[in-house]
């Protein structure tokens, strides 16, 4: 499978070859069972109410139990009342789940095959900036055109990391920590041809 490879101003130079992992048939259902396990791991799980007996207050009877004509009332912290306890509310729990990594990488490598018949996947020589200077990138946006765009090398340039932090739409990794999450959540993908390396060895490896 080829795509596009581009320089630094964004412009199309030639044609690459991508790896064979990008060729795999993917599983939309496996994927969307590894996009469920990533997102609950994101969840924080702190949403917490309060029940009847963690109010302050309440300890009184708020009238005598007969003669009144009115229900029976044992505490102003009911549920039923207002500023009352609640019933079954949320409390922190965990969200965690857990996969194998055979199946975390396995997806991954389906991830990247239907992003790369999506035309979402491209590829660099390098990322390697003059100066720390986010309008050197201003070039490199426009001839991607993509709302969120995420680069992934072996190894972090200083000069493109301090010019993308001013753009949201700028994201980065190093092939060894790429999941299927990042590149699926990403309009496209960018790759440098030394990360496409790290990440096909990388690949060889887990098998």
């Amino acid at each position: 499978m080829e795509t596009k490879l581009l320089n630094l101003q964004g412009k199309e130079v030639g044609k690459y070859d991508l790896p064979e992992l990008f060729s795999t048939r993917p599983d939309s259902c496996f994927i969307h069972e590894v996009m469920k396990y990533y997102l609950a791991n994101k969840h924080r799980g702190t949403a917490c109410t309060k029940t009847r007996a963690e109010i302050s207050g309440g300890g009184k009877k708020p009238w005598k139990q007969k003669g009144t004509g009115r229900a029976r009332a044992g505490s102003t912290r009911s549920p039923i009342w207002r500023k009352g306890g609640v019933v079954f509310g949320p409390k922190p729990r965990s969200f965690r789940q857990y996969l194998p990594i055979q199946k975390l990488q396995k997806a991954l490598i389906e991830a990247l095959s239907a992003r790369a018949a999506d035309g979402a996947v491209l590829v660099m020589e390098n990322l390697a900036l003059e100066a720390p200077k986010t309008s050197a990138l201003n070039a490199l946006h426009k001839g991607i055109n993509a709302k969120s765009i995420l680069f992934v090398t072996d190894k972090m340039d200083k000069n493109f990391k301090i010019a993308a932090r001013n753009r949201a739409d700028f994201g980065w990794c190093l092939a060894n920590n790429l999941n299927a999450y990042e590149a699926m959540r990403n309009e496209k993908l960018v790759f440098t041809t030394a990360g496409l390396k790290v990440l096909t060895d990388s690949v060889k490896e887990a098998k």
